[in-house]
């Protein structure tokens, strides 16, 4: 995730992390998700936040980003 202070290059692909949050989402133990940092300054075409918001979406919908 480029848009935030500190991106780690060695962090999850938006598809592992949407495979990752999938089962967790959906599990009965699951009681909230909480995105703790976008920086919209880090992020002036919106292409960081729009994927953020598709794997968020996949996720709870319980699908893979594609």
């Amino acid at each position: 995730m480029p848009a935030v202070d500190s991106p780690d290059p060695d962090g999850l692909l938006p598809d592992q992390l949407t495979a990752l949050l999938g089962p967790l989402v959906t599990s009965p133990h699951c009681v909230g998700l909480d995105v703790t940092l976008h920086d919209p300054d880090l992020d002036p075409d919106g292409t960081a936040g729009a994927l953020l918001t598709d794997i968020v979406l996949a996720a709870l919908a319980g699908r893979s980003r594609g």
